[in-house]
């Protein structure tokens, strides 16, 4: 079972890791200077989980491997992030719509985590989920205000959701290795969860007046290291530094 442990860790890690990225992009940028705090503590947020799961994780495969190691040193092809942590900013719609899109999962993912008969993952889901209770709130208050706002807000935001929607999907996928940990009851099973998160996402869309795509081919292959053109271009800027210099202390 520590091989498909190991495996489901690098998963949330790389999600954790690739949206805390997209995130910091907003850094020095935010629409107003409260927006730019908010999010890039955010960001932080999820990149202390990240080195939280790469720690468990670099103990699980027992090989001596770092979190530095698991974050810097992998390929595009071996990073198993879900597909719409990343997505680009865009404008600030965009970035609060991928932003509630993950909160509106992640609330009942890890909530469920923290019944883990794995004690160190669900204490890291403990933890998580009083972050992510402030994340939910954050952006679903934004969620409101651009949707039930100005012509100009609602337009951004639905043609938003009419671009990354079909991203969702890889939120979901499942393979082989979750069936043993399901078993185990190391992690949970994933659709009750998903009928969780569309009724939560159907009653925000309808609040915020936005309407949701309909016959969306969802894009999947995440779990495969398959990805959109977007993780390449993140990975080489994040990587670089680390390549460039291995093992550099500051």
């Amino acid at each position: 079972m520590e091989k498909q442990l190991f495996n489901y860790l690098l998963r949330l890690a790389d999600s954790s890791l690739i949206l805390g990225h997209r995130l910091s992009e907003w850094c020095g940028h935010g629409p107003v200077l409260e927006e730019d705090i908010a999010l890039t503590n955010i960001a932080l947020d999820f990149v202390g989980r990240t080195n939280s799961l790469y720690e468990y994780a670099g103990k699980v495969e027992g090989k001596g491997r770092t979190e530095d190691d698991l974050a810097y040193l992998r390929t595009e092809r071996e990073f198993f992030n879900n597909l719409l942590s990343e997505q680009p900013n865009g404008d600030y719609a965009q970035t609060i719509l991928r932003q509630y899109l993950t909160d509106a999962f992640e609330i009942h993912f890890y909530e469920a985590l923290t019944k883990s008969k794995d004690e160190t993952l669900a204490g890291i889901a403990a933890k998580s989920l009083k972050e992510i209770q402030y994340h939910l709130r954050h952006s679903s208050s934004w969620m409101l205000r651009l949707g039930d706002g100005t012509k100009e807000s609602n337009t951004r935001l639905q043609n938003s959701l009419n671009e990354i929607y079909r991203f969702t999907g890889s939120l979901f996928e499942t393979d082989e290795n979750d069936s043993v940990l399901i078993a185990g009851g190391i992690v949970p099973e994933l659709t009750g969860i998903q009928q969780q998160w569309q009724k939560d996402v159907d009653t925000m869309l309808e609040k915020a007046m936005l309407n949701k795509p309909e016959n969306v081919w969802m894009q999947k292959g995440c779990l495969q290291g398959k990805h959109t053109e977007n993780l390449g271009y993140i990975l080489a800027e994040m990587q670089s530094l680390h390549r460039a210099y291995p093992g550099v202390n500051w």
